[in-house]
């Protein structure tokens, strides 16, 4: 494959991610982001230089949302040439997509139209919480088609323990906490931590609810305890505890964690090799899911019980 030809889809309440998503390949328009209601988005990508822009043959060059004015709007901002009328005439169009709604319940909907058709996909996190849709979309993880997690799993504050781990020495604690609620946040965390991590999870426990608090038993050495704030400042931080070292990490280089994940997604759409172990994938949304369950109940949730 040469050229690459991206579609977008959006938009979802609260989430900007069409915008930034096209604006890191495309760049942006200044007066179009004027129009939009994501000056804060705006205000990130200005400190940005031009060369951190733009992918080696790849376009995003058309967006569909569910309201014509807004999807005329994200072309605009992001320098789209063309404003698709449905999903099925954009997968008539594009040679990948990025489905960039963080609502899960309805990934499958949008996603369907591209992925029946053989069409490379990345899906905003999570995926899918629902075992029927989890099944459904898993074949597409294992072919190399589909890709879906939270940018956080490449955030450069990680850098130093993703290349160093072993000069902790065993780790005995990983410690998160984001803003916002487990169900659409905690997967932020989870892709973070066990993006470092050589150890897996195996079950989770609630250890609070008021903030949602999860510790995680792991396939190895440490054990992981998560916390969604609810309402709170922009947080996403997450700090390690080895025998031999300790580090603490603010995540918010968000342009960069998404460029790293869009890399990762064109390579995936050039090779055809799944971009994350589908394994992984997989491991996260059952952690959510166990973690909802324990939140609810009280109760220890081993992942083997969550069914998909």
């Amino acid at each position: 494959m040469s050229g690459i030809d991206v579609g977008v889809v959006g938009i979802s309440e609260g989430n900007g991610h069409p915008y930034s998503f096209a604006s890191i390949v495309n760049g942006y328009d200044d007066a179009g982001y004027e129009a939009s209601d994501w000056g804060v988005i705006h205000d990130y990508l200005v400190t940005k230089d031009p060369s951190e822009f733009g992918f080696d043959g790849v376009t995003v060059t058309h967006a569909w949302t569910q309201d014509p004015a807004e999807t005329d709007t994200l072309c605009r901002a992001s320098k789209i040439p063309n404003a698709a009328e449905s999903l099925d005439g954009m997968a008539e169009s594009v040679d990948a997509v990025l489905l960039a709604r963080d609502d899960y319940g309805r990934h499958r909907e949008f996603a369907e139209p591209f992925l029946d058709r053989g069409i490379p996909t990345f899906v905003d996190k999570p995926l899918a919480l629902d075992p029927e849709d989890v099944a459904w979309f898993e074949p597409f993880l294992r072919e190399g088609l589909l890709m879906s997690c939270s940018g956080m799993r490449f955030a450069r504050a990680l850098d130093e323990p993703r290349a160093t781990l072993e000069e902790y020495g065993p780790v005995r604690l990983v410690d998160g906490v984001v803003l916002n609620d487990w169900s659409k946040y905690g997967v932020h965390l989870l892709d973070a931590v066990f993006g470092v991590l050589e150890a897996g999870p195996e079950a989770v426990t609630a250890t609070g609810t008021d903030p949602a608090t999860v510790t995680i038993e792991t396939t190895g050495d440490p054990t992981v305890q998560l916390s969604a704030l609810g309402d709170a400042p922009i947080t996403f931080d997450v700090s390690i505890y080895g025998r031999d070292a300790v580090s603490r990490h603010q995540l918010r280089d968000n342009f960069r964690a998404f460029r790293r994940t869009l890399y990762r997604f064109f390579e995936m759409v050039r090779t055809g090799e799944p971009a994350i172990p589908p394994a992984e994938t997989l491991d996260v949304l059952r952690t959510v899911v166990a973690g909802r369950r324990s939140l609810d109940s009280g109760d220890r949730v081993p992942l083997s019980d969550v069914p998909f």
